[in-house]
């Protein structure tokens, strides 16, 4: 039996998560028709939805912000064999940081505002992936295990601290007072009313130098040379002299802060204040915008931009096909992060069983063909 050849690296980046995408689209076409509905029409309002007009591209753009941050976070870790589930957590309790910052410096100028309340955002983030990752490192224990149990105290605390700490007076619901001046960051739509209503803000600008900035980190750095070996082979990367809990540490407090970044952008760029589950799953859809960019940075804006765009158009799905319920739209988007993420493999297999026996054709044919060049002669 022929041993399979590894995927050319174009299939593995772009043909694999294209058959996926496909699979899962065609599955939701299915469940659309089983409602009654023309699958084709429903696609065509989602493809509008999101990149119609200026309100429904700034929408999309909104959530693909929040997704490059929850992709890098799990990428970052994911890059030193690291599995981060808790994106979620770190960066639902970095929104103390941000608020805090927006609060303190209401009165002063939106340019100060947003480097200082990153900063705030991305120290509490980072601590709380440092946590799980030094326990990682020099505990043993599973990391999966610990970020999903650090999601959940961080929820707790959330709700204890919006309820008996942050909660104006007089006020009913748990939440913190808001920011009205330089707290708020700007929205684009006060700069280009091309937008709309849409709150996408200058947070965007952030998410793209972090994913260029997380290239060069990974591919041109030494640390980051240091973290792929990690992630590869971490005994080959111990006898080279490198410190694998270092590393471990070091990357799950990178992915903290990056998470802290969702925070920045909802608490100060959308709500204007600390509310209950600002987060709204941003950090496990992270996961599969991770797997699906193949935890590289322009993979993860690719797949940010389409997960973006099943939020925003979906809920314009939903708007102008009622028979499409929102329950309905989560199962669509649970398709594709099924097909995409858990089940990326899925072609996998096939396709190098595919390009193993062309290799191997192509191999032959060259042999046969040189046979009978050599023959003429």
């Amino acid at each position: 039996m022929a041993v399979r050849k590894p995927l050319p690296r174009w299939a593995d980046l772009a043909l694999v998560p294209a058959l996926n995408l496909t699979l899962a689209f065609v599955i939701s076409g299915l469940v659309v028709l089983a409602v009654g509905e023309n699958p084709i029409k429903a696609m065509g309002i989602l493809l509008y939805g999101a990149f119609g007009y200026g309100e429904g591209i700034g929408y999309t753009l909104h959530f693909a912000t929040n997704f490059v941050f929850a992709g890098l976070a799990f990428a970052i870790a994911s890059h030193a064999g690291q599995f981060n589930i808790g994106a979620e957590g770190q960066a639902y309790i970095a929104g103390l940081g941000a608020i805090f910052v927006g609060l303190s410096l209401d009165q002063t100028h939106w340019l100060l505002v947003v480097p200082l309340a990153m900063l705030a955002a991305g120290a509490i983030g980072g601590f709380w992936g440092f946590i799980p990752g030094y326990l990682a490192a020099k505990r043993g224990s599973h990391v999966v295990i610990t970020t999903i149990m650090f999601n959940f105290i961080a929820a707790t605390f959330m709700v204890y601290m919006l309820n008996n700490v942050l909660k104006a007076k007089g006020q009913m619901a748990p939440e913190s007072a808001s920011v009205t001046n330089a707290g708020k960051i700007p929205q684009l739509r006060e700069f280009w009313d091309f937008f709309g209503y849409a709150p996408v803000n200058v947070m965007l600008f952030i998410a793209i130098l972090l994913l260029i900035g997380s290239y060069i980190l990974l591919w041109h750095t030494e640390l980051g040379y240091k973290i792929r070996a990690m992630g590869q082979n971490p005994n080959a990367a111990h006898y080279a002299g490198i410190s694998n809990s270092k590393i471990i540490m070091i990357s799950m407090t990178m992915a903290g802060a990056i998470a802290g970044m969702i925070a920045v952008n909802e608490v100060l760029g959308v709500q204007q204040r600390l509310v209950i589950d600002f987060v709204f799953g941003y950090g496990f859809v992270g996961i599969a915008v991770g797997l699906m960019g193949r935890n590289h940075p322009i993979g993860i804006a690719l797949a940010a931009i389409l997960f973006g765009a099943l939020y925003q158009g979906g809920l314009e799905l939903a708007f102008w096909m009622p028979a499409i319920t929102r329950e309905m739209i989560i199962v669509i988007q649970a398709l594709v992060i099924l097909f995409t993420g858990a089940m990326e493999g899925l072609f996998r297999v096939p396709l190098e069983i595919f390009f193993t026996k062309l290799s191997e054709r192509k191999q032959v044919a060259k042999t046969l063909e040189k046979a009978e060049n050599e023959g003429g002669l």
